[in-house]
C-alpha cells in the first residue's frame, strides 16, 4: 500500500479551545459523526479529546435523579483538564500503512496531521481502513 495520509485524512477538523468547558465538548461529540476533537491555543495543537476521555471525565449520574453538585461539577471542567497532552502527530507524506502501524503500537484512535506545526487534518482508524479497502 503506497497511499499517503494526505490522500485519505479527514480535512474538516473540529477544534475546541483549551478553556472550553466539557459542556461544549459533549455537545459537539453528541451531534457529530466523529469521535475526536483537537484542542488548540492560538491555532496550535495542544491536545486531543476523544469520546472516551469525555466519558471517563463525566459523572455517570449526570442528568439522573441521583445527580449531585459534585456530579454537575464534572461537566464544568475545561478541555485542557481532560485532554491527552502532546499527542503523537504525523505529516501528510507518511504512508497510510505506517500511520496505521503507529496507531496500533501506541494504542491510539487518531493521528493529527501537521505541516510545519499547522493542523492540516486528522487520520482515524476509519480513514485508514477505508483506504485499505479502496486500494
Amino acid at each position: 500500500m503506497k497511499m499517503k495520509v494526505s490522500e485519505v485524512m479527514t480535512t474538516r477538523v473540529v477544534t475546541v479551545e483549551m478553556d472550553d468547558r466539557l459542556t461544549v465538548v459533549k455537545e459537539i461529540l453528541d451531534c457529530a459523526p466523529f469521535r475526536h476533537l483537537l484542542v488548540i491555543e492560538d491555532e496550535e495543537l495542544q491536545g486531543v479529546i476523544s469520546d472516551r476521555d469525555l466519558l471517563r471525565s463525566l459523572s455517570p449520574f449526570l442528568g439522573t435523579d441521583a445527580e449531585s453538585v459534585r456530579d454537575t461539577a464534572t461537566i464544568k471542567q475545561r478541555a485542557h483538564q481532560v485532554m491527552t497532552r502532546n499527542p503523537t502527530t504525523i505529516n501528510g507524506g507518511m504512508l497510510v500503512r505506517d500511520a496505521l502501524r503507529l496507531m496500533l503500537e501506541q494504542n491510539i484512535g487518531c493521528l493529527p496531521v501537521l505541516d510545519n506545526g499547522r493542523i492540516r487534518g486528522i487520520l482515524t482508524w476509519h480513514d485508514g481502513v477505508r483506504a485499505l479497502l479502496d486500494e
